[in-house]
Formats: C-alpha cells, sequence, structure tokens
C-alpha cells in the first residue's frame, strides 16, 4: 500500500479486501453476467423492442462495458491475468483490442509521466514544439476538444484517428505482435457482425456509427478533465464528486485519484474509502475536485478547460 496512508487507512482496506465481498468479488461477476447477459438480450430481442429503443439501451451498456474492461485489466474479478482477459476480450465496443487497452492503461498508471505527451499514452496534451507544428485544422480540434461538448463530438475521432496512425505503423513496420492482436480482434468482431446481422434487427453499419461510436464519445466524459499537468504527480489526478448515473457507469473511477493511489482497490469500495478520509484526499490532490459532471458542462460548455499545450512540455 501507498507509504502515506496511516495505520487506520491500511487496516481499512486490509479488513475490505479479506471480507467475503472482497475475496469472492460477486458485486464483479454479478455485473459480468449482467453486461453479457444485456448484450445478447437486447440482440435478440431487437426485432421486438425496435431498431432506436435498442439503440438507446445499448450505449449505456457499451459504455458499462468499457469501464468493466478497465477493472479486468486491474485484476478484478480474479488474479488470473489469462482469465481476465477472456472474460474481458469480447468486442462489444469494437474499436480497441482488450490486449491494448490493457497494455497502454497499465502505462498510464506510471504517475510520475501523467499528462507528459510521449509518455503518458492517454495524454491529450501536445508538446510546445509539437504544437508549433500543428496545422491551423487540427489546432482548433484540439481547442475544442476541450470544451465537453467538443470532447463529446470530437473526442472519439482524434482518439481514433490516433490510433489508427500509431497502429498502422506497428503493423507496417511487421510487429509480430500487433499482427497477431489485431487479428484476433478482428475475427472476434466479424464474428460479433455476423450474429447482430443474423439475429438482430440492426445492421452492422448501425451498430458501428450508431452506437459503439456515441458509446466511446460517452466514455470520454469521464477523461475529459481526469488529469492536469502539475509538478507534483499526486496533484495532476482529479476527484470527481458525481451521482448516479455516472458515477455507475463509470464504476465510481470519477473517485480517479483514489483509484490511481490504490488501483488493485475494487470499484465498489472505491465511494466508502474516500468517504472515510476525504479531507485527506482532498489535500493529498492539491484541491484538484470537481463536484460532478453537471459543473464540467456549466463552466466548459463554451470555455476550454484549459490549453491543449502541456505547460511544461
Amino acid at each position: 500500500m501507498p507509504h502515506y496512508l496511516d495505520d487506520r487507512q491500511r487496516q481499512d482496506i486490509q479488513r475490505l479486501r479479506v471480507s467475503f465481498t472482497g475475496r469472492s468479488e460477486w458485486p464483479t461477476w454479478l455485473l459480468l453476467v449482467g453486461v453479457y447477459g444485456g448484450w445478447f438480450g437486447l440482440m435478440l430481442l431487437s426485432p421486438r423492442l425496435g431498431v432506436w429503443p435498442t439503440t438507446l439501451l445499448m450505449i449505456p451498456l457499451l459504455v458499462l462495458w468499457m469501464s468493466l474492461q478497465h477493472e479486468l485489466l486491474h485484476g478484478h474479478p480474479t488474479r488470473l491475468l489469462w482469465l481476465n482477459k477472456a472474460l474481458g476480450y469480447a468486442p462489444f465496443a469494437v474499436w480497441y483490442p482488450y490486449t491494448l487497452y490493457r497494455d497502454t492503461h497499465l502505462e498510464h498508471h506510471r504517475d510520475e509521466d501523467l499528462t507528459v505527451p510521449g509518455r503518458d499514452p492517454e495524454s491529450r496534451y501536445l508538446s510546445q514544439a509539437r504544437w508549433l507544428h500543428t496545422q491551423r485544422l487540427a489546432r482548433l480540434l484540439r481547442w475544442l476538444d476541450k470544451t465537453l461538448p467538443g470532447r463529446l463530438l470530437f473526442g472519439a475521432p482524434l482518439a481514433l484517428s490516433g490510433l489508427l496512425v500509431g497502429e498502422s505503423k506497428r503493423l507496417l513496420l511487421g510487429e509480430r505482435q500487433a499482427w497477431l492482436m489485431w487479428s484476433t480482434h478482428g475475427a472476434f468482431a466479424v464474428l460479433m457482425f455476423w450474429f447482430i446481422e443474423r439475429h438482430s434487427a440492426l445492421s452492422t453499419l448501425h451498430y458501428l456509427l450508431l452506437i459503439a461510436l456515441p458509446a466511446l464519445s460517452v466514455s470520454m466524459v469521464r477523461s475529459y478533465y481526469e488529469h492536469r499537468p502539475s509538478e507534483r504527480p499526486e496533484q495532476r489526478t482529479v476527484i470527481n464528486e458525481a451521482s448516479w448515473p455516472w458515477n455507475w457507469l463509470f464504476l465510481h473511477l470519477n473517485l480517479h485519484l483514489v483509484h490511481h493511489d490504490l488501483p488493485g482497490l475494487a470499484w465498489y469500495y472505491l465511494p466508502a474509502v474516500y468517504r472515510a478520509h476525504r479531507e485527506q484526499w482532498l489535500a493529498r490532490s492539491g484541491g484538484f475536485l470537481v463536484q460532478g459532471y453537471g459543473e464540467l458542462f456549466r463552466l466548459h460548455s463554451l470555455n476550454p478547460v484549459d490549453s491543449p499545450q502541456h505547460p511544461f512540455v
């Protein structure tokens, strides 16, 4: 456990981990069954439900699935990496292979590199040198991405264009791991699209553009102001006191500093651990507190939250 936790905090966390819930991880197992059952159920019932009701139900389900994949890569509900990979490999969200998400996200957890472009794979900032060589339209998109409506509209296309460029380079260089990962992911995606075309009222194109893409956009609300540049690594990560339904869609990852400090702590324990020592977490974050996503919509629908340029790089 982190060295700055006092004895009481360590005892509280250890008590949670050895409890029946902590040992069995039944909430995560239940969620897995619910998401898998919900996906197949909605697909099979879609001819009766209709295309648009199915679409509106499927989007939050995919957002929840992406949050659940995050739990799997952090060692829940089992400590067996191969089993968690098997549980999370379904390409419901389409765009990111599980292993790519797992490897880049664990690299992102090097807190000393948080937000630093070129070192943090999830950074949305550009170095000052790269900014100088960025075209005017690309600069405009980066500024729009720093507003919350802009993140919803342009965040996913920007992320996917970066994914396309980066992974194309790896494939052209003949990296064996990249070819194996994408061919396996592609095969499962083709199988999923066959199921959608055969057993649902949806088309593959509808699923891609009107379900998977909007779900990725909604999931990016969480990462909109999740990190900020700061001299001190622990002050780069937000505490967002979001309420339902956001905290359930994101599995309480809005309490992001608690997760970064305790990445092995299961999602269902984050609120209790935060509430027990709220003032200490706020002090550790340097006051990096957001009072829910409504505050971000209110303050940053027109005004960018900060600059796309990283101030220290």
